[in-house]
């Protein structure tokens, strides 16, 4: 796997037209965006904790966990994981202030 990010959106993508009773991605996109985002709230918390025990490997793990309840996410509201690219790419070279300073409303 040269670019896990591509396979796994690929296999999330998958995940939607699969029964909620084989799949754990699955399962989440049936329960719809609010169960979507309390995973992602608590993923978050284990990231912080963790994060607090200092232990490198668990903060590795948690953020792990983070990134992709995130990714399904992403894929549930057919967001492409590019256009997370590309805004990334856009702020690239850019001080924090000064993106900060420079954003609209949307």
């Amino acid at each position: 796997m040269d670019n896990i990010l591509s396979t796994l959106e690929k296999i999330l993508e998958q995940r939607k037209s699969a029964s909620p009773d084989s799949s754990y991605v699955s399962s989440l996109y049936s329960k719809g965006t609010d169960q979507i985002l309390k995973k992602i709230a608590e993923e978050s918390a284990e990231v912080i904790m963790a994060t607090k025990e200092g232990e490198t490997d668990k903060i590795v793990y948690e953020v792990a966990d983070l990134w992709f309840h995130t990714m399904i996410l992403l894929r549930h509201k057919n967001i492409a994981f590019s256009d997370i690219e590309k805004e990334l790419m856009r702020r690239y070279g850019v001080s924090g202030l000064t993106e900060k300073l420079n954003r609209t409303v949307k």
